[in-house]
């Protein structure tokens, strides 16, 4: 918990500070009404007490209170702020992380529970920080203060404070005990609630393609009972501290003034008032004492939670990403463009078997290598060790001759144009999603624009739009069509102009005259950049200048289409699955 609070600056600093400073003040105020409790009992029950006297001693009182309910608006107000603003710096803290992450670090936490550490964990701790600063302030002052001022009053009334305060140690203590564990768990379950939800709605067509509504609500119902029973425990082993707590302060109480009545019946006449006075100066201290460790309850119940939460927060922030940055930012060689393998080999962190296996090739400026194989080959990732996605686990992999490794990312990025696999479109304008990101040089221009989606054969409808370049664009992309996305993905990566294109599959939502008209646009203006193709069609590799061919993560073949047709054989079945003899020698 407390590690986390380097996020917070120099203003919330001050603010916490100022808080203290109210509580203490806050503590003066409320530690001196009894004071005037006790005077106002003496003025009532002495003769010949002028009116005066008892207004003067009762306005006194009341500025005390009204003092004591304003230091606790602005303390309030203060914590709230302080709060707000350390939750608002350690989401941005998180969230930078994440974007640091490689795909790896990602996968390790999961998607769902990042999202929950953002939003629900953050939140958790921002409401014990805004509660700490008043609650966790005050009640130790408080019960520190009023013991003192109680301590040589009388020591019976001593002891059933100190028995009082005992039992309520313990409660806490077996409460703690007793949620702190399920606490870890509930945040779990939530992560799990939070991956259903996603995966339900993410997948909704195929859920009510195959009618799987009820399926998906029984798996949801598994999920949302177990959070439920595990909080509703939770919650009412918490909702048993209340009554205990005023049992107790109403046992007490009882108690001092049984206790108090007993002294005052065998005490002398003299000593019967000072003795009633003590016991309501007593009572009102004793008070104040338990109801400083009614709020540390409070704080005790939240605590848990908020820890469970602050160190999941904690192994977000303190994870090292496993993609390092290099040092050059700029370009060392005269080269451009070009991109070289060299026995590269790669396996996942967690895997056993190499998806890739000794690959080498180069590909120059100007050239356009196509990568085939079938389903699982290890073509997408080959691709995605390029842009450091993931980094390879032999071998180097150069790019304008400097290892990828020793590039600052940001530089490499700006690179390449990048088109997955699954066209991803952001929440607003298509202007928006193709000017999309920092390529590092001028901002791309409206006019660049309509010359990347005109070239990605996406202009056709895009102008069909009521608002065209400015019509809405949803979240994912939902309301284009497959093919739609696909063509704003290319031309999103046409505006950066970049020195390598890189599609990953980017062309099997297109029709064949879409494909090959899209791909004679590109072959003119791409003719200065490097295109790397992955591919499942072979009409779209033809006259790629190099084509690589992968089975297994190991290279089975390399060379034109009309080399490989004659002596590639895991090319030829692929070519022949798809295209007559006469279309391929044609071709």
């Amino acid at each position: 918990m407390f590690k986390l609070f380097k996020y917070m600056n120099k203003n919330q600093i001050i603010m916490a500070v100022i808080c203290l400073i109210l509580v203490v003040a806050q503590v003066y105020f409320d530690m001196s009404i009894p004071t005037y409790m006790s005077e106002l009992t003496y003025l009532l029950k002495t003769p010949g007490t002028e009116m005066s006297q008892i207004w003067i001693a009762g306005l006194k009182m009341l500025a005390f209170t009204i003092g004591s309910g304003t230091l606790a608006i602005v303390c309030g107000y203060l914590s709230a702020r302080t709060a707000a603003g350390f939750s608002l710096n350690l989401r941005n803290a998180v969230f930078g992380k994440v974007m640091d992450m490689g795909k790896q670090d990602v996968q390790k936490f999961s998607v769902p529970s990042l999202i929950t550490r953002t939003t629900n964990d953050i939140t958790n701790v921002q409401m014990l920080i805004s509660m700490g600063l008043q609650l966790l302030i005050k009640s130790p002052i408080t019960a520190v203060w009023a013991v003192v001022k109680i301590l040589n009053k009388n020591w019976q009334w001593s002891a059933l404070t100190g028995i009082a305060v005992l039992v309520l140690m313990s409660c806490v203590s077996l409460l703690v005990a007793l949620v702190l564990p399920r606490f870890k768990k509930v945040q779990k379950m939530i992560d799990n609630i939070n991956e259903l939800t996603r995966e339900n709605l993410t997948g909704i067509r195929v859920v009510r393609a195959f009618n799987a509504e009820g399926y998906q609500e029984d798996k949801f119902e598994v999920g949302n009972t177990e959070l439920t029973n595990t909080q509703m425990f939770n919650q009412r082993a918490m909702s048993a501290m209340s009554p205990v707590i005023y049992l107790v302060m109403n046992t007490l109480t009882l108690s001092i003034y049984f206790v108090g009545s007993r002294l005052i019946d065998s005490a002398s006449m003299m000593d019967k008032l000072p003795l009633f006075a003590d016991m309501v100066v007593f009572s009102s201290y004793a008070m104040q004492v338990i109801m400083s460790f009614l709020m540390l309850s409070m704080i005790f119940i939240m605590y848990p939670r908020a820890q469970v939460s602050a160190q999941r927060i904690a192994e977000v922030l303190d994870t090292k990403p496993s993609i390092k940055d290099g040092k050059v930012n700029s370009d060392e060689t005269d080269k451009k463009g070009e991109i070289e393998f060299k026995n590269v080999s790669f396996k996942y962190p967690d895997g056993d078997d190499y998806v890739l296996k000794n690959i080498s090739f180069t590909a120059h400026q100007g050239e356009t290598v196509a990568i085939i194989g079938s389903t699982g080959s290890g073509k997408t990732t080959m691709i995605n060790l390029i842009p450091r996605f993931y980094d390879a686990t032999e071998g180097t992999i150069l790019v304008d001759g400097v290892d990828v490794k020793d590039y600052n990312q940001e530089f490499l990025h700006n690179k390449l144009g990048y088109v997955p696999q699954k066209a991803v479109m952001f929440s607003g304008s298509v202007n928006y999603n193709v000017a999309y990101g920092d390529n590092g040089k001028d901002e791309i221009s409206e006019d660049t624009i309509k010359k990347a989606v005109k070239i990605a054969q996406a202009e056709e409808f895009v102008e069909k739009m009521p608002e065209k370049y400015e019509a809405h664009v949803a979240q994912g992309g939902t309301n284009l069509s497959g093919g739609q996305k696909q063509r704003l993905a290319i031309a999103r990566a046409i505006a950066r102009n970049p020195e390598i294109y890189i599609f990953d599959d980017s062309f099997s939502a297109l029709d064949y005259k879409t494909d090959y008209t899209l791909r004679e646009e590109l072959r003119n203006y791409t003719k200065d950049s490097t295109n790397i193709i992955v591919a499942q069609r072979i009409g779209t590799i033809l006259n790629a200048d190099k084509i690589i061919v992968l089975e297994n993560g190991e290279c089975v073949g390399m060379g034109t289409h009309k080399e490989l047709l004659s002596n590639c054989k895991v090319y030829q079945e692929i070519a022949y699955s798809q295209l007559s003899k006469e279309e391929l020698e044609n071709g």
